[in-house]
């Protein structure tokens, strides 16, 4: 081989290399380009929700989202929610458990109400220690004082739906505005349950639906009234009642973005995946949640 056609075999090897070098440099600055930047998101979301939001912030991570974390999510009452924002909290994305807690939340610019979607539905059911000898029971049997009950107070959506239906039997005396008025057109706040039925150890009220379970779970009351997404939660509680459906306003749970959050995009397409994903949706519907 002569010297010129070594020479040509050389620049032709080094040419080769040189261009698949600069093809790799330019790929990797295109990856570079590509990759997310990494994001914390604050979610702020009913108690109800707990065990399966937290199924389902995994399932984002893992579902092509890994540069998404997720602070420490914060379950609380609806009503707590809204205080803790109203306090100066910081919180990406509101998951309320009531129509009327959300309403407060735009009303008073803790979120962005253009972002607001209603997310899940539930239903209201009464239940008892597992074992206990009860079925089939109906809010006529708590208003002849048959068993003894747990509600949420003021503070929980769950217990405003229970007030709501306990009022069309008289266990639920409505205030104020809602004097007068039953069921759906009251709000189920403001209102008082019957003197004797609480003196005499007949109604119980608690802070959170997680408290409200486990009096039923311990077996302190006979009847607890909490969603249906709660059995599958807490456990060692058997449902024995459905509060029918049109004693009280629908359960939906809308969410929305808050005014305060600086990862608006990051939040929306969490929020988008929630009701969109195959995966999401089936963790929902395992956990007792309903798609809106």
């Amino acid at each position: 081989m002569t010297a010129t056609s070594r020479a040509k075999k050389i620049f032709a090897a080094f040419a080769a290399f040189t261009c698949c070098a600069l093809v790799a440099v330019a790929l990797t600055g295109c990856q570079q380009e590509q990759k997310k930047e990494d994001v914390q998101l604050q979610v702020f979301a009913a108690n109800s929700l707990s065990k399966a939001m937290e199924e389902v912030q995994q399932a984002y991570i893992e579902d092509g989202h890994s540069n998404v974390s997720f602070a420490d999510t914060q379950y609380k009452a609806s009503g707590e929610l809204n205080e803790m924002l109203g306090a100066g909290s910081y919180a990406d994305l509101l998951i309320s458990a009531s129509k009327g807690s959300m309403d407060t939340a735009v009303s008073k610019g803790y979120v962005d109400g253009s972002t607001r979607v209603d997310m899940f539905k539930n239903d209201l059911v009464m239940v008892s220690k597992e074992g206990a000898e009860m079925k089939d029971v109906t809010l006529q049997d708590i208003a002849d004082g048959k068993y003894t009950i747990c509600v949420g107070d003021d503070s929980v959506p769950a217990g405003n739906y229970a007030a709501q239906s306990l009022s069309t039997v008289g266990v639920y005396a409505p205030a104020g505005d809602d004097a007068g008025k039953t069921g759906k057109d009251i709000t189920g706040k403001g209102g008082s349950y019957n003197t004797d039925m609480v003196k005499d150890g007949k109604v119980v009220l608690d802070t959170s639906v997680g408290n409200v379970c486990k009096h039923a779970q311990s077996g302190d009351v006979d009847i607890a009234f909490v969603y249906t997404s709660d059995v599958y939660r807490f456990g060692g509680v058997q449902v024995v009642g459905t509060v029918p459906a049109d004693t009280h306003k629908n359960i939906v749970y809308p969410g929305a973005i808050t005014k305060d959050c600086t990862n608006v995009e990051a939040t929306q397409e969490f929020l988008d995946w929630c009701l969109s994903s195959e995966k999401a949706q089936k963790i929902w519907q395992d956990w007792g949640f309903e798609l809106a």
